[in-house]
């Protein structure tokens, strides 16, 4: 790690406006050609202090991310390369030629992460999260729950409680826990990755972690922040698959069934964190994409057996 040269004449600072997260974000302006971003982080949350190890992890192994210039964990400061402002989600009402092109650089940088061979991931184990098991998939599943249905949506507790003992919901964790796990990003969408000279980088990748490739794509193909069409997304799903030609799932035909739970799964996360975000910690913003992710979980879930009582009820409440 190590400050480029710069030539500093004036020094102008301006905060950035980052989602719902606890980290706050700073442009630094040295010169009119020279930026570079200070993190700072909270020094209580686990995930934040691996920031670091996770960034040069990924650099070392091929997969663009932000350069890290200096960390101070002491006081949970960290020193970034500047990569612009223009995230994929920047781009959604470009022509579909430009966008697949730029999806497809993403989908190259997140094959890569999941291609690595578990001795290389080994490695990393000490400094990532929680790996997706049965008990993260049910988490998921209640944190939708709680925020969404209820908080959101005001359903009462006997009929949350009733949906949540749902078999088919308990059947689906344990299914995709059983599953071989890759390192993923878990939070693969639109405004988590950069555009920079029609390249992708990742960012936000502190939550990286033991799981499923069907989940990192879900994230981004069923990303309720874009629009995409059901033709774009069977194109990138093609482009990943050709990529992966040699997984075990995309060989036996179970690839699209995972990705329909992962799908799922990712959603009803999403839809809790907005309600979560949007209601207690006040980012209101994060409440006007809560309709699209309920049509686009609705549409998900439909042909799922056992879950016939949820896909009528997210029908009822999308319909109000």
């Amino acid at each position: 790690m190590h400050f480029p040269r710069f030539d500093v004449a004036e020094i102008k600072i301006a905060p950035i406006n980052r989602g719902g997260s606890d980290r706050k974000f700073y442009r630094i302006r040295c010169s009119p050609d020279q930026t570079l971003i200070l993190v700072k982080y909270n020094l209580e949350r686990e995930e934040n202090r691996h920031y670091v190890q996770i960034a040069n992890f990924l650099d070392e192994h091929g997969i663009r991310v932000p350069k890290i210039y200096f960390h101070d964990p002491a006081e949970g400061l960290i020193w970034v390369e500047d990569l612009g402002e223009s995230d994929l989600y920047s781009y959604r009402e470009e022509s579909w030629l430009v966008r697949r092109a730029f999806y497809e650089s993403a989908l190259d940088q997140i094959a890569t992460l999941h291609a690595l061979p578990e001795s290389v991931c080994v490695e990393m184990k000490e400094h990532l999260p929680a790996e997706f098991n049965a008990a993260l998939y049910n988490w998921e599943q209640n944190y939708f729950f709680e925020n969404c249905l209820g908080r959101y949506f005001g359903i009462d507790n006997v009929r949350l409680d009733a949906l949540a003992m749902l078999p088919a919901l308990q059947e689906i964790a344990e299914r995709l826990a059983g599953l071989p796990r890759v390192l993923v990003h878990r939070d693969f969408q639109s405004q988590n990755i950069i555009m920079r000279n029609s390249l992708a980088y990742l960012i936000d990748f502190q939550g990286m972690r033991p799981g499923l490739p069907e989940y990192d794509l879900a994230s981004l193909f069923f990303d309720p922040y874009v629009d995409l069409s059901s033709a774009e997304r069977t194109e990138l799903i093609s482009y990943y698959r050709e990529r992966q030609a040699e997984n075990c799932r995309i060989i036996n035909g179970e690839f699209d069934d995972i990705l329909r739970l992962c799908a799922m799964q990712r959603l009803m996360q999403a839809l809790g964190a907005y309600g979560f975000l949007g209601l207690v910690k006040g980012h209101k913003h994060f409440l006007k994409h809560v309709l699209a992710a309920m049509a686009s979980l609705r549409s998900v879930i439909e042909p799922i057996e056992g879950l016939q009582q949820l896909e009528a009820l997210l029908a009822e409440l999308i319909s109000r």
